[in-house]
């Protein structure tokens, strides 16, 4: 069905899409190639939330080059939308465009499309075809696809350890546990995430700022604090700096006057107060989590949090994604990954599939997901 020729351009497009990695949310990661007589005549990918996608990018790219798309072939990671957004279809601006043809890797899980741009084109007498490296264009949108099929974000949960496991000294002493490379390598998994997850332990403790600094992005992640007795340091660093993103702190109750003081405190600095409580006076995570996608359209979650909220998320089956990066030496005593129950039975266990494996320097990193 689809000719090493067609792969060619669609990696070309995926390679587009990888330049919205840090930049599209909460839209889809897409990219767009236009080719006519066997070169590229238009590049695209999706800018900044109510900037341009990446069809009508490459659409003008062609118009800059001083080259008609008439008769093209356009290749495009995900179907092109048929709904008004933030912006008008895209699928308007290509049948304008008349193309030949419309190869596109994926159709959009969002409902409001979901075939209905790639039948627009057929109906507009275009040739349309559908599923070319489907699987490496969904990988750059797990988020997206989770948020409109299981009004859920992608959850990462990333944590760094020793060879035996362990994620600080018995003071609570972390940093460093990997070398510069892992670091950096966290940076870039923050960058793709709409917000960055911890919980009030760490900050108290290691009081972080969990921003971006590593890698180039044009925007900041959301930093969010899971902190059931409203216990946040009015100081702490990751609440600082928040002009190009935002923050919220997700308290179980604000009972008291003390409380209620601090969070009329914190808001009146623009970060938000948010109860969200479960039936033991804890944050209601799932809760959370439904919450973020649904009503603050968040695609994929970073958490980066220590051994008492990475249990709980665990346990609550909040977690689509670890991230672990393992260090080479053993700590001995020290804190461990994650507060998790005994196994009754080995089994009893949930297995977890490795999706990727990297060496960064002297250090192992792990990517596993769910097995279904």
């Amino acid at each position: 069905m689809y000719t090493a020729v067609d792969h060619q351009w669609m990696s070309e497009a995926l390679a587009q899409a990888q330049k919205a990695l840090y930049l599209a949310n909460p839209n889809p990661r897409v990219g767009c190639v236009i080719v006519k007589d066997g070169q590229v005549i238009g590049r695209g990918f999706t800018q900044r939330a109510g900037g341009s996608h990446a069809e009508v990018q490459a659409l003008a790219d062609a118009k800059a080059n001083g080259k008609d798309p008439a008769g093209s072939t356009i290749y495009v990671t995900l179907e092109p939308c048929s709904h008004t957004g933030r912006t008008p279809p895209c699928v308007d601006g290509l049948i304008a465009a008349k193309p030949a043809k419309v190869i596109t890797a994926m159709k959009d899980p969002n409902p409001l499309v979901s075939g209905n741009g790639l039948e627009k084109l057929r109906a507009a007498g275009i040739e349309v075809q559908c599923g070319l490296m489907e699987m490496e264009a969904q990988a750059f949108n797990r988020g997206f696809i989770s948020r409109m099929t299981r009004g859920l974000p992608w959850v990462r949960l990333k944590i760094a350890a020793s060879l035996d496991g362990k994620t600080a000294l018995p003071n609570g002493e972390s940093q460093w546990i990997t070398g510069p490379l892992a670091r950096a390598d966290g940076h870039h998994w923050r960058a793709q995430a709409c917000a960055i997850v911890t919980g009030v332990g760490t900050v108290k403790e290691d009081d972080p700022s969990l921003n971006v600094r590593e890698v180039e992005t044009q925007r900041q992640p959301w930093r969010i604090i899971v902190d059931s007795k409203l216990e946040t340091p009015t100081n702490a660093k990751i609440l600082n700096n928040l002009d190009q993103s935002g923050a919220m702190i997700i308290c179980a109750s604000m009972n008291t006057a003390e409380q209620q003081e601090k969070a009329k405190a914190f808001e009146a600095r623009g970060i938000e107060v948010i109860t969200m409580a479960n039936v033991s006076g804890k944050v209601d995570l799932p809760g959370l989590f439904a919450y973020l996608a649904q009503e603050r359209e968040m695609n994929e979650i970073h958490v980066e949090s220590g051994f008492k909220l990475n249990g709980s998320m665990l346990r609550e089956d909040c977690v689509d994604e670890l991230l672990l990066y393992y260090a080479p030496f053993f700590m001995g005593e020290g804190i461990g990954i994650a507060n998790v129950p005994a196994l009754p039975s080995l089994k009893s266990r949930d297995d977890w599939q490795i999706i990727d494996q990297s060496l960064l320097g002297n250090d192992f990193r792990l990517r596993l997901i769910k097995r279904p």
